[in-house]
């Protein structure tokens, strides 16, 4: 069983047991928070796939490991022939989310 959750405006294939990196999500860790944006789903027994609003109901439980910064990307800016050079950079805060259940819409 496996479905296609959206968050922090990415898109995620996730099963019961996976452990993935998204956008913040403000929660403390080691709390339960439910991705009820559900772009699609698919059962191991049926062999189904639902897809947009046959997935209306469906909530993929996940639980909060811990907040981490992810890499440094670095934003370089120069004009040519004008001596100008600007250096920055930036490391976005990311969620480690692992997922615990993913209960299907009756």
């Amino acid at each position: 069983m496996f479905a296609v959750v959206r968050t922090g405006g990415k898109q995620y294939c996730v099963k019961p047991g996976d452990v993935l990196k998204v956008e913040k999500v403000d929660a403390e860790p080691a709390t339960t928070v439910t991705l009820d944006d559900v772009l699609m789903t698919s059962s191991d027994d049926s062999g189904g796939v639902a897809i947009g609003l046959q997935t209306k109901g469906t909530i993929v439980s996940a639980e909060i490991l811990r907040h981490v910064r992810n890499k440094k990307i670095v934003i370089f800016k120069k004009k040519r022939r004008h001596n100008y050079r600007r250096k920055n950079g930036h490391r976005q805060w990311m969620t480690v989310l692992k997922v615990i259940d993913i209960s299907l819409a009756k």
